[in-house]
């Protein structure tokens, strides 16, 4: 998607977020947003559904209440993003750099059940190996 098209795709969908006049809901089903910067970007209650987000930047995006599915968000800058754990992000492509983080947040819960602690241990050394284990207190 070209970058003045995108623009105005979320200049759109933040009058939407503030119930403003001419607001629209962004509808990026499917789009080719491989590599766009959407650092710091509302995209809350955006369709991004199949939408080719390979090397994207959305490092302190807002994606909560965002459809997700089938989307492809390998390679993709997700560092202090916020995504919803739920059947919106159900089937998202990941690569090993998105799965080793979302395992090591996995790992710094608290919670003393012997399944979880047994489904913790199991994933330790994979999470680990994610570019946030420092910051999350896991040793490597």
């Amino acid at each position: 998607m070209e970058e003045e098209k995108l623009d105005e795709v979320l200049i759109l969908h933040k009058a939407w977020m503030n119930d403003e006049p001419g607001g629209v809901k962004a509808n990026l089903f499917g789009a080719d947003l491989r590599g766009a910067n959407l650092c710091v970007a509302n995209l809350r209650g955006a369709n991004l559904r199949g939408a080719d987000l390979r090397g994207a930047n959305l490092r302190w995006a807002d994606l909560r209440g965002a459809d997700l599915r089938e989307a492809d968000l390998r390679e993709a800058n997700l560092d202090y993003s916020c995504w919803d754990l739920s059947c919106k992000t159900k089937y998202v492509k990941v690569d090993r750099r998105i799965a080793a983080q979302l395992a090591a947040h996995f790992c710094v819960l608290i919670c003393d059940d012997p399944d979880y602690i047994q489904a913790r241990d199991a994933v330790m050394e994979f999470a680990k190996t994610s570019h946030r284990a420092e910051d999350l207190g896991l040793a490597k």
